[in-house]
């Protein structure tokens, strides 16, 4: 074999223990290599570390498109069978236009939605103009005209008050413009944030309005990612759903994708494809290739004109508090000393907290703080005045907010405070259900099955009951 000079460029990201054998067996970044371990063989390719990660793991991307990292001390042999080292380009192709199809507007804040992963230098690259999307997701040109925008490039753990306020402006401009519907893709850990929020921000749309993002990577042979797209297309383009709504997988299955409501949407798994939960509900439809499936049918309907509500405001002096046992009072008057204006409490049961904490809610209370209370069941109501806890606290200030999920009732203060001081018109905006993010009832079989009448679930149950 040719000897090959090498640098550390070569050996991308690597240090330690796991440099040093790299090293000892000339297998560089990108070498298609045989590992020969303690637990077996394995075929892949080399791929580059982060800077940050461990000294002792080499990855490989195995054959059937998985990550696999191998401890340094079980590696016996490498055997390196040739170099593949990765140039990605996503392809690009030019959007048709089709006069009789509605345009879409495509926003982008980050997230891995539709991108492909540049093994060179280990960054997401995103697929996002117009071209690059149809190079990626063909189908797309078959539902609507699109049109991009890149709003932001965060993570989604930095979106935030700032972002949705932007974005909730842009909404607003492109509909005035009389666009036909509007997809915007975003990181999945707080897409139900930012859903809440451009439900409040974002009133009377005429048009669909749909969150997406996916949970995998478009490297990943499991990925969501083009379907999801796929689905939020669609249903911009041809549903009569004119609410904000996330648009993400139903089943583990690639058979249809679940519309929820942007108030009553929750994630509710860290990996899983079928994350997203409506909770205290039943989702608004299913959305396939062919069809939009209402599962209900009191939703704002489509309209043909441009008219919109924008009040994009939010207070960031807001903060949610989950109680736990032995939780202490500072932890409240420290937010009342750093000055916030307003309190959201995950409480227990029916909405309690202990009693230590009563003076710290009082004290609350008479600095003028909007103190809100939630249950972190998630399903069910506040209920204070069932229990002495919870009468008690009513008398301190504490107010119950109904069957409002905590991250929305956290979103919908901000928002209600961003309007105005007057504690009496916070709390008729916090407790005047404006995007069904309180409910008169929840479903019977909502909390049993999750969403409401599915065919799978409905079969489960049948074969089941006893």
């Amino acid at each position: 074999m040719e000897l090959v000079m090498a640098d550390n460029n070569d050996y991308k990201g690597y240090q330690g223990e796991a440099l040093e054998l790299l090293k000892k067996y000339s297998a560089m970044v990108w070498s298609d290599v045989e590992l020969i371990t303690e637990d077996g063989t394995f075929l892949g390719i080399i791929l580059p570390r982060s800077e940050t990660a461990d000294n002792f793991h080499i990855v490989i991307k195995i054959q059937v498109g998985y990550n696999f990292g191998i401890a340094v001390e079980k590696i016996k042999d490498i055997k390196i069978l040739g170099r593949k080292e990765a140039n990605y380009k996503i392809p690009e192709k030019e959007f048709p236009f089709h006069p009789n199809r509605p345009k879409v507007k495509l926003f982008g804040t980050g997230g891995t939605i539709a991108s492909r992963l540049d093994y060179r230098t280990g960054a997401v690259i995103p697929a996002f103009s117009p071209g690059e999307l149809y190079g990626s997701v063909p189908e797309l040109a078959d539902y609507c005209n699109l049109e991009t925008e890149k709003l932001y490039g965060e993570f989604s753990e930095n979106i935030g008050p700032k972002h949705w306020v932007g974005t909730a402006k842009a909404i607003g401009e492109e509909i005035k413009k009389g666009v036909q519907g509007i997809v915007i893709g975003h990181g999945t850990d707080i897409m139900h944030h930012t859903s809440a929020a451009l439900s409040f921000m974002v009133q009377n749309s005429p048009v669909p309005i749909v969150m997406v993002g996916s949970q995998r990577s478009s490297d990943r042979p499991s990925s969501d990612a083009a379907l999801n797209l796929i689905h939020s297309v669609k249903t911009a383009a041809e549903s009569d759903i004119a609410e904000v709504l996330v648009c993400m997988f139903g089943p583990t299955s690639d058979i249809y994708g679940l519309l929820h409501r942007g108030t009553r949407v929750r994630k509710m798994h860290s990996s899983y494809r079928s994350t997203f939960r409506t909770i205290g509900e039943i989702p608004i439809a299913t959305v396939s290739k062919e069809k939009i499936v209402p599962l209900k049918n009191d939703y704002k309907k489509r309209r043909d004109d441009n008219e919109v509500s924008i009040n994009a405001v939010f207070e960031e002096k807001v903060s949610i508090v989950y109680y736990y046992p032995n939780m202490q009072p500072d932890i409240i008057d420290s937010l009342v000393d750093n000055g916030y204006k307003g309190i959201v409490i995950a409480g227990t049961g029916l909405g309690h907290v202990n009693k230590p904490m009563y003076p710290a809610l009082k004290r609350a209370s008479k600095a003028g703080v909007a103190v809100y209370m939630t249950v972190q069941t998630l399903w069910g109501y506040v209920q204070m005045y069932v229990y002495e806890t919870g009468r008690e606290m009513m008398d301190l200030g504490v107010i119950p907010a109904a069957n409002m999920l905590p991250e929305v009732a956290y979103v919908k203060l901000g928002w209600a405070l961003g309007q105005t001081n007057d504690l009496k018109k916070v709390k008729e905006i916090m407790l005047t259900p404006i995007a069904g993010e309180i409910t008169e009832r929840e479903p019977s079989n909502g909390y049993l099955i999750y969403q409401g009448g599915l065919t799978e679930v409905e079969e489960f149950i049948k074969n089941n009951r006893k």
